[in-house]
């Protein structure tokens, strides 16, 4: 499951300035509309750079823009429209957190009342955490409960919380918690007197101008066509079909709608048709950010000059990416989702950051200058220190594989706010969970071995920053051979996402120049890196130098 990295909920005030608004103070009803001219020549050039999804705009409760961009679904040619459904990942979270603060205003419960006091079957650490610690992500205990396909009941949910280990005492620090949220669910399930789901449709999903989305798996499902998602590799992704239970991502991560419901939903929210509290600041987490008892994020001032709250998250293997923004000084939702990891709704909005802060015209993506042969570039450039380059043609464009530690470094250098020191740490960590020096670790492995055999070695293949986090690339050698997969982890040691097996880290390579390329990034949210090719050799430069790589013979 895709998570909120606060991180990468790096954006401001889009679209400002470029669309037709109104007042703050005006309330005219909802209506659908079309992009301006202006703004749907920009978001084409994006499309065109690889954003598939759709785009939703509101201010003052009346859409500026409705628009879909690119295909849907690869298999039947069906194109992305306002009416297309798309996993909303982790911006689940603040429907939960809704429902909660509900109640709350309800009488149902207090935020100050503990876990296990509210459930009584929950006894593990996380039993002495409050609700508001869970809400704000300082419960101490982070990470998930289990694969997102994993069919888990409630009981069996509950059973894995009380397995979890607690990093800190609550309330002293932040760890995100898709778990956490989880038990919110559980705790919803618990005082409502329904179902969570049943509850969430009656007192969360449902406005007075109707019920906006449902759910990705299962019932109440979101009305609309539903997009197939597509991978980093561009394989497609998870469909909705698994047939549950579900717990593995109640709560944290199971909704699905349109952007247009999204946008009409968080407008329904901070003007007060659902809870209170939802944007408000709670917990600190640097650089004028801080998580909301809403389940958002909130920027103060000094981020972009005025606040903000975002929420974001992707749909993991699912191939489906969310982000959306409420300005509460214009009354302004933006809401986009996209169906394709070439460009997503996340990546676009970052793009488009430092023009909206600025006042000026939005950006839009270079082409690339064409020209080249790169049937030419095919073949593997192996490094003196051991680590090597596979490059190979995909749809007539190279595609390039780093393999070894060696490679992964010099070809995904450390960018932004990750240093070299930082990427060490965290494959440090990574290598610790998995040589069992925590109880979630031990779990790994032995979910490893009941699916590939026992587990003999990790070795570590390098870290790469992508999708705002840190990953790194190990191989597990079991009894059906070596594994190559990667993990999340954060400063705790908490298992916060992971693949395996996995392809190695890979770009696409676009030419800027006679034998020289660059990684395809319209965007500007990837490393920072140029492949000059001559004859038989490839030299990569990027902030830290150069290395050089060559073919056989």
């Amino acid at each position: 499951m895709g998570m909120l990295k606060s991180v990468r909920i790096t954006v401001a005030a889009l679209l400002i300035g470029v669309l037709p608004g109104c007042a703050a103070d005006q309330k005219p009803p909802p209506v659908m509309a079309p992009c301006d001219a202006t703004l749907d020549a920009v978001l084409g050039a994006w499309a065109r750079a690889g954003f598939s999804g759709s785009v939703a705009v509101s201010t003052g409760g009346r859409f500026d823009c409705l628009a879909g961009y690119g295909v849907a679904d690869d298999a039947t040619g069906t194109r992305n429209t306002v009416d297309t459904v798309f996993s909303i990942g982790s911006v689940s979270k603040a429907f939960t957190a809704t429902a909660i603060l509900r109640l709350a205003d309800a009488g149902k419960l207090s935020l100050d009342d503990r876990a296990g006091k509210l459930v009584p079957a929950v006894t593990g650490p996380v039993a002495e955490a409050t609700v508001r610690h869970l809400l704000l992500h300082t419960s101490g205990v982070g990470g998930s409960i289990g694969a997102d396909d994993q069919p888990l009941d409630r009981a069996g949910a509950i059973a894995a919380i009380n397995r979890l280990e607690q990093a800190f005492p609550p309330g002293t620090d932040d760890a995100y918690s898709n778990a956490g949220y989880t038990l919110l669910a559980i705790i919803i399930d618990t005082v409502s007197g329904m179902s969570y789901r049943d509850y969430m449709l009656q007192h969360v999903l449902t406005l007075p101008g109707g019920v906006v989305g449902g759910f990705w798996h299962g019932r109440p499902a979101a009305a609309g066509p539903v997009a197939a998602g597509y991978l980093d590799d561009g394989e497609p992704g998870r469909s909705n079909d698994f047939a549950g239970p579900y717990w593995t991502t109640e709560g944290s991560g199971s909704m699905a709608m349109t952007t247009k419901e999204l946008a009409t939903w968080t407008h329904a929210l901070f003007t007060g048709e659902l809870a209170g509290l939802a944007g408000e600041p709670g917990h600190t987490v640097g650089e004028g950010r801080s998580h909301t008892l809403g389940g958002w994020v909130a920027f103060d001032a000094s981020v972009y000059g005025r606040p903000i709250v975002a929420a974001a998250g992707g749909g993991g293997d699912v191939g489906h990416n969310t982000a959306v923004v409420w300005i509460p000084g214009r009354d302004q939702v933006i809401a986009l989702s996209s169906n394709r990891a070439v460009l997503t709704a996340e990546e676009l909005l970052a793009a488009t950051v430092p023009a909206l802060v600025a006042g000026e015209p939005l950006p839009v993506p270079t082409a690339p200058a064409g020209g080249g042969d790169p049937a030419a570039l095919a073949g593997k450039y192996s490094l003196e220190t051991g680590g090597s380059f596979e490059v190979t043609i995909v749809d007539g464009r190279a595609r390039i594989e780093a393999s070894g530690p060696d490679a992964v470094s010099v070809l995904f250098p450390p960018r932004g706010r990750f240093s070299a020191r930082d990427l060490r740490g965290h494959e440090q960590r990574v290598l610790g969970v998995l040589a069992g020096r925590t109880r979630e670790g031990r779990e790994e492995r032995e979910a490893v071995a009941d699916r590939f055999g026992p587990v003999t070695a990790v070795t570590g293949g390098g870290t790469v920053v992508a999708d705002g986090e840190m990953r790194t690339y190990v191989t597990m050698t079991t009894r059906d051979g070596p594994r190559l997969g990667w993990y999340a982890v954060d400063e705790h040691s908490t298992i916060e996402g992971a693949e395996l097996p996995a392809g190695p880290p890979s770009l696409t390579l676009v030419p800027v120049g006679t034998g020289r390329y660059r990684p395809d990034d319209p965007a500007g949210t990837g490393p920072e890196v140029t492949l000059e090719f001559d004859g038989g050799r490839v030299t990569v430069s990027g902030p830290a130098g150069t290395a050089t790589a060559r073919r056989p013979g």
